[in-house]
């Protein structure tokens, strides 16, 4: 009865520890992550659809000032807001309720606490077209030149928001 009364504090230390070692460290939220698919064109900017939304013009100029990027309309398609997890895949739905366009994305390494590099996919009717690997830092956008999409180009903005942004 002694060597259980003994051995019963440190059962009960260790049972309280448990589920603390156990937790997964893989669902830590790194950052907030802003996805943006941009539709660019130099015809027919209707072909974008009737849910397409104009621009705000610093995000135009930003692109404009960049070669690959510069088309003579933009319109924005959607945009979502996930959170980044440390080791699992994430999925952005910029269009929502639609799976036409969709972007994976998985952090590759965590390079300051501003900055992360990132695995970026995007998805068009449930195939992959594009993989690049993108490096990310806070409150600076990076544009990707997608594929050709109804008679334009599709840009993925993407952007890392603070950890507590929603």
């Amino acid at each position: 009865m002694n060597l259980l009364l003994r051995t019963l504090p440190v059962l009960f230390i260790l049972l309280l520890a448990f589920p603390a070692a156990a937790q997964d460290r893989g669902r830590d939220v790194l950052r907030q992550l802003e996805v943006e698919v941009i539709f660019a064109s130099d015809g027919d900017i209707e072909a974008a659809g009737p849910r397409a939304k104009e621009l705000d013009r610093s995000t135009i100029q930003q692109l404009k000032d960049q070669d690959l990027l510069r088309f003579k309309d933009y319109r924005l398609l959607g945009s979502d807001k996930k959170p980044v997890f440390r080791s699992y895949e994430n999925w952005a739905e910029p269009i929502s309720g639609s799976d036409e366009i969709l972007c994976r994305f998985e952090v590759g390494t965590v390079v300051s606490k501003s900055s992360l590099r990132m695995d970026l996919e995007l998805w068009l009717s449930r195939k992959k077209i594009l993989k690049s690997g993108i490096a990310l830092v806070d409150g600076k956008p990076v544009y990707v030149l997608g594929p050709e999409w109804r008679g334009g180009r599709l840009i993925i903005a993407m952007e890392l928001l603070p950890k507590q942004s929603s």
